[in-house]
């Protein structure tokens, strides 16, 4: 009977442990992975109909053909959502506000049921999924869950300032 009792008040402090540091990350930026991609090769990427243009291994870009739009001049705000999903809505809205807020910065949201390709090949596992995207469609952040408005604000001006030093390098045309 103690033993039981015992195990029983593990099992809650368990939980609770798990339940508290999954309520933590949700919403929360962090550094998209540079390891290999779902794909494990080299996937084509540059400007639509290019055809055996190749990003590096292990790099998650989306290119406008992924996304159905044009990327942002400078940013994009991509959200995978889906029709049963609750916190979507209030996503949708924040990540609309903040690309509305800055100039050259693009929202698209993407139906997760409707594009399993990317859903599996960005190994997206839940809804909402937001990505911020370098003005070369390259992943820098990536948040799961229900984002605040700051964060999303945050992780959009390390896409931005990732981009500078890359545009003044290559010079202008």
């Amino acid at each position: 009977m103690t033993g039981g009792i015992i195990a029983l008040v593990a099992a809650l402090v368990a939980a609770t442990a798990l339940g508290l540091g999954w309520r933590w990350r949700a919403g929360r930026f962090r550094t998209a992975r540079s390891g290999p991609s779902a794909a494990g090769s080299a996937q084509p990427t540059g400007a639509p109909g290019t055809p055996g243009t190749a990003r590096p291994a292990g790099a998650d870009v989306l290119t406008e053909d992924d996304l159905g739009r044009r990327l942002g001049r400078q940013a994009t705000l991509v959200q995978f959502s889906t029709a049963f999903c609750a916190p979507c809505r209030p996503t949708r809205q924040i990540l609309a506000q903040v690309a509305d807020m800055a100039d050259g910065v693009t929202h698209v949201e993407i139906d997760a049921a409707e594009r399993m390709d990317l859903v599996r090949r960005l190994r997206i596992n839940s809804t909402p999924t937001v990505l911020v995207l370098g003005s070369d469609g390259a992943i820098v952040k990536r948040a799961v869950g229900l984002p605040r408005k700051a964060d999303v604000i945050a992780a959009l001006g390390t896409a931005i300032e990732s981009a500078a030093p890359a545009a003044s390098a290559g010079g202008e045309k």
